[in-house]
């Protein structure tokens, strides 16, 4: 593959073949060392042959091999230029995404507590591929409907949060033009057992504090401390959002035939912005992504309610708010300036997180000063970051990482870990952790993911965010 180096940060795969634009990559020396044989920069290119495809095909630094699009894509297809969608560049877990909440608890306040605090959240939390009671319960077939189209809102509505947690979520925990009868009845059936569960592989709870404060100004805006005491919520759409996924992967492939465009790979299986599937899969899409908004709204009310009961105090006393909540897996209708001037585009956005600069009206009003935060876990034994988006980051769709970013396959993790007492040394970093399957444990492992820091500075000195909080974990939960 070849590349061109445009900066220290960032560098470019030329256009060549059937690309309709260049590839862009953000790393840095040692992160483009380990990429520079992966396939993960062949979708980069890939990508680059999409029909109505504008500005680059964008990675970010925690980019690595995913199914069609690479996890860590972006790329942005216009809607007056025969643009299309595809599944690929969303991913099977449809808004998978990062929820923080803060308290008035300091750190100081739980470190002799930690072990039972995990306990009384690993009981309260359903987790696990197919937990046995989720937060929510069952849902009836019209029940779930009216979750794919409100999204947090219903959860609020039936006691789990209030108002005020909405405005505090990427759009406001609810994207516009979600159709349930775009759903198939598996994706039905799935989903109404799952409202509320976390799930497995690499979606977790996260008790953590504030460890080291970058931006004293952003972190008092955000509301954030030294030492404060935070809860981070990772997962998705659960098995609602990956039949969405199945289903419109398995109908696009058989409908290839029908449009006037060919690709280099099966994967990014699309269709055309305005065709009826291209229509029918955004609105099953955004039904999936509110379902995700109201999964981590309840996981969130769940956490809480465990947390006050295992100190025996009031859920008030705690002083939970949520500080933000985002989504790294999606594909949404907005506009942006490209070389040709602003253009009304479908931004996907596969591993990769929304990074609004100060001043975009999309940002909450106490936000706005500093830029709308983006979250970034981390691995269990290493830090997360919340940094905040910065005018500059335009260049890619004002878009982020979403996460560390993988650097071993699962098989090789599992392989590392043989033999090994991963909760002994987790332990010993001071971190806490309870999992329902040991093999998970194994595939999630620190040394899997690449060093969030290293991830997280390659776009602070790029200029396309800014950190502002370190927060070190001290309690996980896993399926």
């Amino acid at each position: 593959m070849k590349l061109v180096r445009k900066s220290d940060c960032l560098w470019e795969i030329p256009r060549e073949g059937g690309m309709r634009v260049a590839g862009r990559v953000y790393a840095d020396d040692r992160l483009m060392e380990d990429l520079r044989n992966d396939r993960s920069l062949e979708q980069v290119a890939n990508v680059a042959h999409l029909p109505g495809i504008v500005g680059y095909s964008w990675a970010m630094p925690d980019i690595h091999l995913g199914y069609g699009f690479p996890i860590g894509g972006v790329a942005a297809t216009a809607y007056d230029r025969g643009g299309v969608i595809s599944p690929g560049g969303v991913g099977y877990d449809i808004n998978c995404g990062v929820r923080l909440m803060a308290s008035n608890l300091k750190v100081d306040d739980v470190r002799g507590k930690l072990d039972t605090l995990v306990q009384g959240l690993f009981r309260s939390i359903p987790c696990g591929p197919s937990p046995r009671d989720t937060g929510f319960g069952k849902l009836s077939p019209q029940e779930l409907e009216k979750v794919t189209t409100k999204g947090s809102a219903y959860v609020v509505e039936h006691g789990l949060g209030n108002e005020d947690d909405l405005e505090f979520c990427e759009e406001e925990g609810c994207l516009e033009g979600a159709d349930p009868d775009a759903v198939s009845d598996r994706a039905v059936e799935r989903g109404r057992h799952q409202l509320g569960s976390i799930g497995s592989g690499n979606h977790f709870l996260e008790m953590g504090y504030v460890k080291r404060v970058f931006d004293t100004q952003a972190a008092s805006v955000l509301g954030l401390e030294q030492d404060d005491v935070t809860i981070m919520i990772h997962c998705g759409s659960r098995g609602f959002g990956h039949q969405v996924c199945t289903d419109y992967l398995r109908l696009m492939a058989s409908k290839r035939g029908e449009f006037d465009f060919e690709l280099p790979d099966r994967q990014l299986a699309a269709a055309p912005l305005d065709s009826d599937i291209g229509k029918s899969y955004a609105a099953a899409m955004a039904a999936a992504a509110n379902y995700a908004w109201a999964n981590r709204q309840t996981l969130m009310v769940l956490a809480q309610r465990a947390l006050a009961r295992t100190l025996g105090v009031s859920q008030n006393s705690l002083g939970f708010r949520l500080v933000y909540d985002v989504c790294h897996n999606i594909a949404k209708t907005e506009t942006h300036a490209v070389s040709e001037g602003w253009m009304k585009v479908c931004v996907h956005r596969k591993g990769a997180t929304r990074a609004l600069p100060p001043g975009d009206s999309r940002v909450p009003s106490a936000y706005r000063s500093v830029g709308q935060p983006v979250l970034v876990p981390g691995d269990m034994g290493r830090a997360s970051y919340v940094l905040v988006g910065r005018a500059q980051s335009d260049s890619a769709f004002s878009s982020s990482c979403h996460g560390a970013g993988r650097r071993l396959s699962r098989r090789a993790a599992l392989r590392q870990g043989r033999g090994r007492s991963l909760l002994d040394e987790l332990k010993e970093r001071g971190v806490v952790v309870m999992a329902k399957d040991r093999r998970t444990l194994a595939e999630e492992m620190p040394e899997a993911y690449k060093d969030a820091l290293q991830v997280v500075d390659v776009l602070q000195n790029a200029g396309v965010t800014r950190k502002v909080i370190e927060l070190k974990p001290i309690g996980v939960i896993k399926g």
